[in-house]
């Protein structure tokens, strides 16, 4: 590994660093997940009148994801101490709402975000519910924001291209979340659905970062390792635009047409570029063990 990469990676933070807080409420949504799994498994996911406990299942283990990715990226994020320990707790304790009013109501047989003719309790746990997705929202964008100064990128360069386009990724997926809210379902056209726009934003957290992190580990030159990285952030977000198209139009993604193909391969040369990184990567570390 080169010099500056070194210098540069002991000047920023390690992965998960001080979030031990935010990844074991990321752990507790695979927990919550598993047993809404078993659950389903056992006795069929719906619960009358209007609960879906697999819903719950999907909720959980997504969310459980999306915690763990952003206890992940948060040490790299440049904030402060107190910035960081704020945020911390303010999401924490905004994830164990949302984990509490999607299990148990479901369980209870109600829909937590789109309440039909349910009693005065489940009408205000799913308006708070409403309003906790909305300050999910509001301040992880205060977070992604973090990543577009300058000090972000001195820490870290190639890991803060990455994440830059993350954040516009998950950026994507919030305005799509609303979206289904509005829109009051997943459901949307003649054939379109919502839902994928609305996740595969989210696995931006994961792939884009982990592209930027193997080029960390290469032996290019910094305008070849950034170059990497704008590929695999650029084709993700082309495919995710694609995808956005074709939903708007209400239209599934599940036919042999323009959009749905060129978000395939715009998905492939993200991953190819992630394959590259990790050749690369695989290559200096055998020679250094050699």
């Amino acid at each position: 590994m080169r010099s500056d990469t070194v210098q540069g990676a002991k000047r920023g933070q390690r992965w998960f660093e001080g979030e031990k807080g935010l990844l074991l409420t990321g752990l507790l949504g695979f927990v919550l997940a598993a047993a809404c799994g078993i659950w389903t498994l056992m006795n069929g996911g719906e619960v009358p009148p209007g609960g879906d406990v697999s819903k719950a299942f999907s909720f959980n283990a997504a969310l459980g994801v999306f915690l763990l990715s952003t206890a992940a990226i948060l040490p790299v994020s440049a904030l402060g101490e107190r910035s960081r320990a704020w945020f911390r707790r303010v999401y924490i304790g905004l994830a164990l709402y949302a984990y509490g009013a999607e299990t148990i109501q479901n369980f209870r047989g109600v829909n937590p975000r789109f309440v039909e003719n349910g009693a005065a309790l489940d009408q205000a746990v799913g308006n708070l519910f409403a309003f906790v997705a909305l300050l999910l929202v509001l301040f992880y964008l205060y977070v992604g924001v973090q990543f577009f100064r300058a000090r972000a990128y001195r820490l870290r360069p190639e890991v803060a291209i990455g994440i830059r386009y993350a954040m516009i990724a998950v950026t994507v997926s919030f305005a799509a979340g609303i979206w289904i809210s509005v829109n009051q379902g997943r459901l949307t056209g003649a054939d379109g659905n919502i839902i994928w726009l609305h996740g595969l934003g989210f696995h931006a957290l994961q792939a884009v970062p982990l592209v930027a992190w193997l080029v960390e580990r290469t032996n290019a030159n910094a305008r070849a390792r950034r170059a990497l990285v704008h590929i695999a952030g650029i084709s993700y977000l082309l495919g995710l635009a694609a995808i956005g198209w074709r939903t708007i139009d209400g239209r599934s993604l599940m036919e042999w047409s323009p959009l749905p193909i060129a978000a395939g391969v715009c998905f492939l040369i993200s991953l190819a570029a992630g394959a590259s990184a990790l050749r690369r990567a695989v290559r200096i570390a055998d020679g250094r063990r050699q």
